[in-house]
């Protein structure tokens, strides 16, 4: 489908880094892009990595407060906390630099959007990027600048008449949320744990926005491959459709992952890389491929991180990787003697007699309504909250 994808990187985005004992440790976007090179994605001749700008301010603005921008530029510089704006909490402690690191991921979006919206890309990454909890005028969970958000404000301020924007991260995507709620060009979904089991405790079907174009799945803790699946089959695509969006911008946090220790979601590697498909078939679909793709959550920093996100890259550049490839053996040395830690054998979570993980079938809507299960009960609930007000029938619409 692929006809081409810039990534944009530069080794200087792992300064965004709240130090050696937080959980959003840069070394997994260091091993993920390591991976990405071992296996060869980043050098198909549809395949560009590019340098880029950081976000001045005047970007910035597009999202945050200049208030804020100064307390960010001041933590940085002096190490001082500044509680009122998010800066110096557990989630949230200063590190020297911190505008700069962060400016930095906010360019790289910014740019992949830029490289999309003129062609010169048909997709670009930022596996860097996906910071979706800063809100205008606070860091949040682990986020200072929201770099989705302003790459979407940059993108209607170019004259882009509508951005949809899909969140997979395991938590809900309440700063992206909260840029666009009452601007009904974008149209934000995010597919989360359920707000009464999680951070931030957002995110529920309720929060619809304006003319119903915020859209949350709230999903029990628990749910696997199956369920996740199935609810992302039963909302995404028809509101896709049914707003048909220019661009898709979306949010690829791991951190949904059963083995990630922040969170209580169950898939596999091999559920998300089903996941990478459908969004990449989505977009040739409804936005003619123009897709902009970020990274997001994600604290399992070798066995899950590096192959979720590897996987990500090749499914946009086109070239998928089989699940039972066998990770290379440079970048399994590489990662024990990066980080200590014995690196994954293979690109699947399934094991030699669980089939070859390259298709998983999923129970459609069209199947029918389960009042029993749980994940059926959180998909109806967002179906009956918003698809009336595109035009679509919530019991029936498949």
């Amino acid at each position: 489908m692929s006809r081409s994808l810039r990534v944009l990187w530069d080794d200087k985005l792992s300064s965004y880094d709240f130090g050696p004992t937080h959980p959003l440790n840069p070394v997994r976007v260091e091993l993920t892009m390591a991976l990405a090179r071992e296996f060869g994605v980043l050098t198909h001749p549809n395949v560009e990595v590019e340098a880029f700008d950081s976000a001045d301010d005047d970007l910035l603005r597009l999202v945050h407060g200049d208030d804020y921008l100064s307390a960010v530029k001041k933590a940085g510089a002096t190490g001082t906390a500044d509680p009122a704006f998010g800066l110096g909490t557990p989630d949230n402690p200063v590190f020297p630099g911190m505008h700069e690191a962060s400016a930095l991921v906010a360019g790289a979006t910014v740019a992949a959007a830029a490289a999309v919206w003129s062609g010169q890309a048909e997709h670009a990454a930022n596996v860097a990027g996906g910071l979706h909890h800063a809100m205008s005028r606070s860091a949040s969970g682990f986020c200072v600048y929201n770099d989705p958000a302003v790459a979407i404000a940059w993108l209607l301020a170019e004259g882009v008449r509508r951005v949809a924007y899909v969140d997979v991260d395991v938590h809900h995507g309440d700063g992206v949320q909260a840029a666009f709620y009452q601007d009904p060009r974008v149209l934000t979904i995010s597919l989360h744990e359920s707000p009464r089991t999680l951070f931030p405790g957002t995110g529920f079907p309720h929060e619809t926005g304006a003319e119903g174009t915020s859209v949350n799945v709230a999903l029990p803790a628990g749910t696997g491959d199956a369920g996740w699946l199935r609810a992302f089959h039963a909302v995404v695509p028809q509101l896709l459709r049914a707003f048909e969006p220019e661009i898709l911008v979306t949010q690829q946090g791991c951190d949904c992952h059963l083995l990630d220790p922040l969170a209580h979601l169950a898939l596999t590697v091999d559920g998300q890389r089903a996941a990478y498909q459908a969004l990449h078939r989505l977009a040739h679909e409804i936005t003619g491929g123009r897709w902009v793709l970020t990274g997001g959550g994600g604290y399992e920093l070798v066995q899950v991180v590096p192959r979720a996100w590897t996987h990500l890259l090749a499914e946009a550049a086109g070239h998928p990787i089989d699940p039972l490839t066998l990770t290379p053996g440079p970048w399994r040395e590489f990662v024990r003697v990066r980080t200590g830690v014995t690196a994954p054998q293979r690109m699947t979570d399934r094991s030699a007699g669980d089939g070859d993980g390259t298709a998983m079938e999923v129970q459609t809507w069209e199947n029918g309504y389960d009042p029993a299960n749980a994940v059926d009960r959180a998909v109806l609930a967002t179906r009956r909250a918003v698809f009336p007000e595109h035009g679509l029938d919530p019991l029936t619409e498949t």
